[in-house]
């Protein structure tokens, strides 16, 4: 008899706004953004996982002029850009990118600067992320945002608009791999001793990546989706 006691399916993350690095680094650290998608439980993870603060909240925001010469209008979207990198600090700081972010530097102003669908408008899309501590709220995160876009100085015809949701960040979540896999080994011990000594265990899927689902306004939990089948000795 082969019994079959979990199993799961990996969920693809939908594409969003924003996470991001730790401390106030500026290192191309890859960032996963965790999106709206994610916010309920996950009915089809398995029973272990590992709970963890969100390591940044972020949004993307839209800066947009509509100055009606073109060469001026990039001009101040560039200056504009340039103050928001300036104005950047330990608890701040730029990306670009959807599911993965990297940091945005002033190598890249050329690059976010698109044409909007109106006539004489351009736009250029950053993704502002604010490193989260155990004290924070997610309400006065979403405030230290906005008042970092508040204080930034605007160049010309130039805003910053802020049309997006609020998403968490989790930088590298691989790096919790053996933390988790430690923690389902001792599961798998556990409930193999509970059919006795003429059944084994096998663990499957544990070369899946990493998941997660988040549990609170600044938290997730993150889990790998394997599956644990328990049978008899020798059993194929």
């Amino acid at each position: 008899m082969k019994i079959i006691l979990h199993s799961c399916l990996i969920i693809a993350l939908s594409t969003a706004v924003l996470p991001s690095e730790p401390a106030g680094a500026q290192e191309a650290t890859e960032t996963v953004v965790v999106t709206g998608s994610r916010i309920a439980y996950d009915s089809d993870a398995p029973n272990v996982s590992l709970p963890q603060r969100a390591d940044h909240l972020i949004t993307k925001v839209r800066v947009v002029c509509d100055t009606r010469d073109l060469d001026k209008r990039k001009e101040e979207l560039r200056q504009t850009l340039r103050n928001m990198i300036a104005g950047a600090s330990r608890s701040i700081s730029l990306s670009v990118g959807d599911d993965i972010l990297l940091p945005f530097t002033d190598k890249m102003l050329d690059k976010v600067i698109v044409p909007d669908s109106k006539a004489d408008t351009s736009d250029a899309y950053v993704v502002i992320r604010t490193e989260l501590t155990a004290d924070d709220t997610f309400d006065g995160a979403v405030q230290r945002i906005k008042d970092y876009i508040a204080r930034t100085q605007k160049s010309g015809r130039t805003e910053i608009l802020t049309d997006q949701p609020f998403n968490l960040g989790i930088v590298e979540p691989e790096r919790y791999r053996a933390q988790l896999v430690a923690k389902i080994a001792a599961n798998v011990k556990d409930t193999a001793a509970l059919f006795g000594s003429a059944y084994e265990a096998r663990v499957e899927g544990l070369q899946r990546r990493i998941q997660w689902y988040q549990t609170g306004p600044l938290d997730l939990a993150l889990y790998i989706p394997y599956g644990l089948v328990i049978a008899p000795h020798g059993a194929p």
